[in-house]
């Protein structure tokens, strides 16, 4: 046991290799290890976060999270993991939600505690997460702000348009803190105790004013307009280490290599991708469909924010093309809400998770509904005013799974109209990979899936950031 807390030395193989997720609602942990056919997974762990919190300054548009929340959901995880194994963990690889933004206090971030399952850390000096869903920069407000010099449109929730709202709205909020990050940058920087944050391209062009091809901050842009740029993370390669961990952390030994901070789409994509020729199709909170660009490939100099394209910076300076859309599970979790209410209205009350056992029962005996649902209740970035729609209406498809069979219709159409079937042909893609947790307990989903695109379908397992996140740190050990 003596050596959980000491610096990590040659001990005999197998080591692994842990991965984590710090996604939306929870947090996955995934311990990988060396087999003949690559790497499998020995053991994995997932928790709820329940970290949404209301916001003080934005009111009803804010979406944030309790980073303390986020850190016990983490710390629960590791708990649930077998000692013995992480006493042999020589890398750590962490990603999780993009465009976020959390504030700290450099010296003040956290502090060490000792708990059952050993040496942990807790938030200190930490602001709220404030969330990629995040809605309080509107069209208007952004459209006042410096013209980025970026391959991507800004768009609210991304975190350089939420330190101008701060700016502009509430700029005592800014004065309490010294650094900023995702909230995986934050797990990163307090596991090594960096004086100022590190971040990866994959982050840092996810937050605005970020130029992916020369890898640098708009700061000339920045500074014009009186951005506090003294809250820039440094910033560097995915796949590169951030540091070593300053302490042993639930048993992993002190010394272990933290690997910087990833975006969970990136990882999730890099968990299952091994043919250029795969789309990778994401359904989980929100959708995501990517595929790879080819080699070579750089992004155009300037955003069209009409395209419903966004090129994502992946790994060894390749591209993804991925059309993202703010409508997945989460529009299946309104109606489900919306449903229970109703129910609720009428003085019955149901589980929101009966509800989506039956909607999805009810759905499956309906193989076709002529009900037309265009599913975007969140908007989407290229066109957020542009909300949800239900046409073609007939006294026959008005059952509940009719409407939940168009419902599910909707949401993969929405996602094909923004990246359509032909460009996926003309790339060169072969089959579509499925992935996500809205993919993985919906068959009406998959369903559809399979009816929009004419490609095979392969369902993956273990397709997740955790596992993708420990696979980076796995190929560059």
């Amino acid at each position: 046991m003596a050596m959980a807390s000491g610096e990590v030395a040659d001990r005999p193989v197998p080591a692994y290799v842990l991965g984590i997720d710090l996604g939306t609602t929870s947090v996955k942990a995934a311990l990988l290890v060396g087999a003949e056919q690559g790497q499998v997974v020995a053991e994995s762990c997932s928790r709820e976060t329940q970290a949404y919190t209301s916001s003080l300054e934005a009111g009803p548009q804010g979406m944030e999270q309790d980073v303390r929340r986020i850190i016990r959901a983490l710390n629960e995880c590791l708990a649930a993991l077998p000692q013995q194994q992480l006493q042999r963990v020589s890398h750590i690889g962490i990603a999780g939600q993009m465009h976020g933004i959390v504030f700290w206090k450099r010296d003040k971030g956290c502090k060490w505690t000792d708990s059952d399952s050993g040496l942990t850390f807790e938030p200190q000096e930490v602001s709220h997460l404030v969330t990629w869903q995040d809605t309080r920069c509107s069209p208007t407000f952004l459209s006042s702000l410096p013209l980025p010099q970026s391959h991507i449109s800004l768009a609210t929730g991304f975190g350089c348009a939420t330190v101008y709202w701060y700016l502009k709205k509430s700029p005592g909020f800014l004065k309490s803190y010294d650094a900023a990050g995702t909230i995986h940058d934050y797990v990163v920087a307090m596991l090594c105790d960096l004086k100022k944050p590190l971040m990866s391209v994959q982050n840092a062009a996810s937050w605005g004013y970020f130029n992916s091809r020369n890898k640098s901050w708009n700061t000339d842009i920045l500074k014009e307009s009186g951005f506090p740029i003294h809250l820039l993370p440094e910033v560097g390669d995915p796949g590169s280490i951030a540091g070593r961990t300053v302490s042993a952390w639930h048993g992993i030994p002190k010394g272990a290599k933290v690997g910087i901070a990833l975006g969970d789409f990136q990882c999730s994509v890099y968990s299952c991708l091994t043919e250029r020729t795969d789309a990778v199709l994401n359904i989980s909170t929100s959708a995501q469909l990517s595929i790879s660009m080819p080699l070579g490939f750089q992004p155009p100099d300037m955003p069209d924010p009409s395209s419903a394209v966004t090129y994502f910076p992946y790994f060894n300076g390749d591209y993804l093309a991925v059309a993202a859309s703010l409508n997945g599970g989460n529009v299946l979790a309104t109606f489900v809400d919306m449903v229970a209410q109703w129910t609720e209205e009428l003085g019955l009350q149901v589980q929101e998770s009966a509800i989506y056992t039956k909607i999805i029962k009810a759905a499956l005996a309906q193989t076709n509904s002529k009900l037309s649902i265009h599913p975007t209740i969140f908007g989407e970035r290229h066109v957020p005013e542009q909300l949800a729609s239900v046409s073609n209406i007939a006294v026959s498809d008005l059952s509940l799974g009719h409407v939940t069979r168009a419902l599910c219709r909707g949401i993969v159409e929405n996602l094909c109209s923004m990246l359509p079937v032909q460009c996926l042909m003309e790339t060169g893609v072969r089959r579509i990979l499925g992935s996500g947790s809205a993919l993985a307990r919906n068959e009406v989903l998959r369903q559809e899936v399979e009816r929009v695109f004419p490609f095979p379908v392969v369902y993956g397992k273990d397709v997740d950031a955790a596992m993708g996140a420990a696979m980076v740190m796995f190929h560059r050990k």
